[in-house]
């Protein structure tokens, strides 16, 4: 299941090279600030972006995911009552390191990467929600100490606010926090009574230390609720992540292989001082953007943070605390999906909304291992209370009608328009099914345009809109249309609400109407025109011409 590293050529280790410097420039105050949320010393964030990263990358399907400490990740670590376990927290990490990976492991082995489909999107939207208004509270008490932490950390965010809005391009954070850690060195803030890197915990300089999990069976055994928990959201934040990227590239992801990486990075993590790590959405989205070409480009960045711990350990102990606390407020805001959250509320579906709140508020009021386990409890209840097999048939001109096509018997009809006719429960879980449908279809060559016939399938929710909405997008992008049809007025109001309407544009939204084949007809008449001349002279155009007024 463990691939080889690529050998690319010249110009692509180039490249990769280059997203390796600009993941490594982020993930250093990144991985500072997380261990900051973790209750770690700030060491354990850049040893969990070394190794891990590296091993990570060689082991996952994706070229471009990043492994490493993410914000809500360190935030369940950070929430761990390590008070009441009677060990250092870095000890009580490292085990809860060794225990995530080996259950991540077992589920790529045991090929459960499927299981992430019955996690609903409502549920991590509501964690991620959660985790971004506590990560913010969070950082008050190191703004508020005094005057000066005041002004470096409202600085601090400010200057990365305004950075994003007028030099979108560079690293805002990492021009910030530089520019925080030289004003910190020249003016000596220690003096000034603000708190720096260096008076939690100096960063040794050095590679990271061979550290070795505590073997106490009472401990592992009060460490596996949370073990459970920081699994289940490190697998579905990764496998998030990879999919986010393959929608954009096309490249084909292995979720089991996936497991089985992320397994791998995490016990490197617990040998190598870091904590539970995940797929990184910002630092895996900065090595796309920066022309990563291969898995080379991740894990030259894993490399490169090594050769940071091993020279500018000093210089990062200058760091302001209020400065990393002033990147992290931005971060929360961040994590608070305002856009997302209003469609899931306005989509009216209590499933989903159950989803999100219930979660959302598990995460304030329960332990938040807790809060993630009430959530896949959420989405399990709602797959076995909706669950029904989704059909997915063909439909081909036959005899001058339409009709299911038989198994490998050849399609008489038009080869650039593939017709589908979908059957079942269109929720979340089922989103993928639809998703793979949609991808094989698309990546026959001849196809310019797919249509969906929806007429029989019920239940479309926010998850089930996003894929939709995705899947036009990236089919405009390859010149391809997406057409759906036959749609009931409860449908079309997810649709609206989840952006897919406005994605397709009203000459591709065809609802339910009156007639036989009424809105059928319609929608098979404007795929003829999308597809010009690979369309006119198909027997679908025959059809249309010979159709009496349809009916639908």
């Amino acid at each position: 299941m463990v691939g080889r590293m690529e050998l690319p050529s010249r110009a692509a280790w180039q490249a990769d090279v280059v997203a390796a410097v600009a993941v490594t420039f982020m993930a250093v105050p990144q991985g500072v600030a997380y261990a900051l949320i973790a209750g770690l010393p700030p060491a354990a964030g850049l040893y969990a972006a070394a190794i891990p990263v590296i091993v990570g990358a060689v082991a996952r399907s994706s070229r471009f995911v990043v492994t490493g400490p993410t914000n809500a990740l360190s935030l369940l670590v950070g929430a761990m009552a390590v008070g009441q376990l009677g060990v250092p927290p870095v000890q009580a990490a490292l085990l809860l390191a060794l225990l995530v990976g080996l259950l991540q492991v077992g589920a790529g082995l045991l090929r459960l990467g499927v299981l992430v489909n019955y996690i609903s999107g409502p549920v991590v939207l509501g964690y991620i929600t959660g985790a971004g208004v506590l990560i913010g509270v969070g950082q008050w008490r190191h703004l508020v100490a005094d005057p000066w932490s005041i002004g470096t950390g409202l600085a601090v965010a400010a200057g990365i606010v305004a950075l994003r809005w007028g030099l979108p391009r560079l690293p805002g954070a990492v021009v910030m926090l530089s520019l925080a850690t030289a004003a910190s060195w020249a003016a000596d803030f220690g003096a000034l009574g603000v708190a720096r890197i260096a008076d939690l915990a100096s960063i040794p300089v050095g590679l990271p230390p061979l550290t070795l999990p505590p073997m106490n069976l009472e401990l592992a055994r009060a460490l596996v609720p949370v073990a459970i928990a920081a699994t289940v959201l490190s697998l579905v934040e990764s496998s998030s992540v990879a999919r986010t990227l393959a929608a954009k590239t096309g490249e084909p992801i292995d979720l089991d292989r996936d497991f089985l990486g992320q397994g791998l990075a995490n016990v490197a993590a617990a040998f190598f001082g870091g904590y539970p790590t995940s797929g990184s959405l910002s630092r895996s989205a900065l090595n796309y953007s920066a022309g990563a070409t291969s898995r080379a480009s991740a894990a030259l960045s894993g490399v490169a943070m090594l050769g940071v711990l091993a020279v500018l350990g000093p210089v990062v102990d200058h760091t302001p605390i209020s400065a990393l606390a002033g990147l992290l407020l931005v971060v929360a805001v961040d994590l608070v999906d305002l856009e997302q959250i209003r469609r899931v509320v306005s989509g009216g579906r209590r499933g989903d909304l159950l989803a999100f709140a219930g979660t959302l508020i598990g995460t304030w009021v329960l332990p938040l291992d807790q809060a993630i386990l009430l959530g896949v409890a959420i989405s399990i209840g709602m797959f076995l209370r909706r669950v029904r097999h989704l059909t997915l048939r063909r439909l081909v001109l036959e005899d001058g009608l339409l009709r299911e096509a038989k198994r490998d018997a050849a399609d008489p009809s038009c080869p650039a328009v593939r017709i589908l006719h979908v059957e079942g429960q269109l929720f979340f879980a089922a989103a993928p099914i639809l998703e793979a449908a949609l991808n094989e279809a698309t990546a026959d060559p001849a196809v310019r345009v797919v249509i969906l016939r929806m007429k029989r399938s019920q239940g479309v929710d926010a998850t089930t809109a996003g894929m939709l909405r995705g899947a036009a997008e990236r089919m405009a992008e390859r010149g391809q249309h997406l057409i759906l049809v036959g749609m009931r007025s409860r449908a079309m109001e997810i649709l609206q609400i989840g952006g897919v309407v406005d994605a397709l544009g009203p000459d591709k939204i065809f609802p339910t109407e009156p007639g036989w084949f009424a809105a059928m007809n319609r929608a098979i008449a404007s795929a003829v025109t999308l597809a010009g001349d690979h369309g006119h002279a198909c027997p679908l155009q025959a059809y249309l011409d010979d159709a009496e007024q349809p009916g639908a």
